[in-house]
Parts: C-alpha cells; structure tokens; sequence
C-alpha cells in the first residue's frame, strides 16, 4: 500500500456545513472517561481537535485511542506527526507508528494548545488515513484519567482546526453531552480474577467483579435469575446486542457478555462463539451455575 503523507489539518474553508457530529462524555469510574462520537452518516469525520478540562483536578492519562493508518479509527496525530514518525522516502510507508510518545495530546507550548498531561486540560488532535479500512460513524477516540473527582467538559478548538469532515468542511458539533460531566474517582467494585489488564482494557466493568456478579463468568450477563435460571433470555438479549462488536462499539451493559474476558479473533471481538459456548453450557439449569466466578 503506497501512501504519500500530507498534512491531515489544513486552513478551514467557509463552505456549508454537510454533517452533525456529537461528542459524549461516559464516566467510567476510578477517574476513567470515555470520550465517544458518532455522526449523521452524511459525510466521515476527517480529523477531530478537541479541548478537554476539568475543574478541580488534572488529566493525568490518555489510553484506547487508535495508531496509525487503515485500521478503521483515527489513528494518526497531526501535532505530533513530524516529531514522531518517519516516512520512508522511498516507498512513502510508515514501517513503525509504534512510537513511544506518539499520542493524540498535542505539545502545551503549540499554538492553541492546552498544558497537557498532568494540568487541568489537554488538546487532541486525531485524524484519519485509509485506503479501504474507513472508520465507523460512531465509536470510541480514547479515554482519559482524571486525578480526582471532578466535572469534565470537551469543547471544539478552532485554532487548531475544530472537527473536519472528509470534504474538508467544518461539521456541526452537538456538545451536549460533552459538558460539565460529573466524573468519580471512587472505586465501585474490585476485580479479582485471571485476566485484570483485560478488565482495565475494557473500562473496568463492575460486572466482571465477583463481588457485584459472581456468575458472569458462566453466562450471568445480567446478574439476575429468571425463573430460578441463572442463564436464560435476558442474557442472550444481552449477548445478542454485543455479538461481534469491537470493544469502541459496545454500550450499556453488553460487556457484560463477554464471559471470558478475552478478546477473539483477528478483529479482537470481545463478545462472540466462545462466550456463547459459555452461555450454552449454563443455559437454563436449575438454580444453577454455582456462584464461584474468580
């Protein structure tokens, strides 16, 4: 795949506005925030800048964020781009965009940039690059951790582009849901079993705790009996919504089906056959299965 890199970013253009955009804040718990869009389907994001703050407090983190070119995310970071990757001037390819410090957060002393890691707000820069791999018109940018309980809020940064559209038109950004979002840093549940990076990975889900559900391993997606069925309809409903979706794709509780805490697949599918093998296993026995998830 032959590529040449231009800049992602360019001088907006005063041309109608094509798309809505929404950006949404999800409190994850223990400090951890989900930022999330989605767009009306009319024209593919080309590029996101975005401001997050939060008051009090600082944003000490940033993880789940996509890197690099046709991987169906926004994996490529114009304000760090030129200090971090290397293209091959031969073949236009980038070899390695596993680059430590290669990140969305742009640099604090960039022009219209906030301070960063560590102060009270970061500036994000992700765009994308593909060939035939677009992304999705909704999903997951990243997520970031606050140092104390706090509200966060994302706003659109004009100076360093606000959100641009395939066309290279600015969309309309709903923000609503991005504003002033309650964030808790207290913890709700503690995860016990084999697998905690995979728990932390996904957000954390108190349902995966022993403690909140201590029969998730084996079906449990909704910590409720049926008919004194442990595993039963709700639970497929359950792991029907969730069934090979990218993690950026789930919603509500349907983490929750993913038995095994594992991802499967080449796609990384946090809910498919061998969750469901789990859930056939335990599918409507009596009083059953034993409350003894790790």
């Amino acid at each position: 795949m032959r590529k040449t890199f231009f800049v992602l970013v360019v001088a907006m253009l005063t041309t109608p506005v094509w798309a809505a955009v929404t950006i949404t804040v999800t409190d994850l718990g223990e400090g951890v925030v989900a930022i999330d869009y989605s767009s009306d389907e009319t024209e593919l994001v080309r590029a996101f800048a975005l401001d997050i703050t939060v008051d009090p407090g600082t944003i000490d983190a940033i993880s789940d964020f996509a890197v690099g070119d046709d991987n169906n995310g926004y994996g490529i970071f114009p304000a760090n781009f030129s200090r971090y990757i290397t293209v091959d001037p031969a073949t236009g390819e980038v070899s390695d965009w596993s680059v430590a410090g290669y990140s969305p957060v742009a640099d604090g002393n960039d022009p219209g940039a906030l301070g960063g890691l560590g102060t009270n707000g970061i500036t994000i820069e992700m765009g994308s690059l593909y060939d035939t791999k677009a992304p999705a018109t909704q999903g997951r940018l990243c997520t970031v951790t606050c140092s104390e309980t706090c509200l966060l809020t994302v706003t659109t940064n004009a100076t360093r582009g606000n959100v641009v559209l395939e066309d290279a038109s600015e969309a309309s950004v709903d923000l609503t849901g991005a504003a002033n979002v309650q964030i808790t840093t207290g913890a709700t549940a503690s995860y016990t079993g084999p697998q905690m990076d995979e728990w932390v990975a996904v957000g954390k889900p108190d349902c995966w705790c022993a403690s909140i559900n201590p029969r998730q391993c084996h079906g449990d997606a909704d910590g409720a009996s049926e008919n004194n069925y442990w595993v039963s309809f709700n639970d497929v409903e359950i792991l029907a919504a969730a069934w090979n979706k990218p993690l950026e794709l789930l919603t509500g509780n349907q983490i929750c089906a993913d038995f095994d805490h594992l991802p499967e697949g080449e796609q990384k599918y946090r809910v498919s056959f061998n969750d469901l093998a789990i859930l056939l296993a335990n599918w409507q026995l009596s009083d059953a299965p034993a409350p003894d998830c790790p």
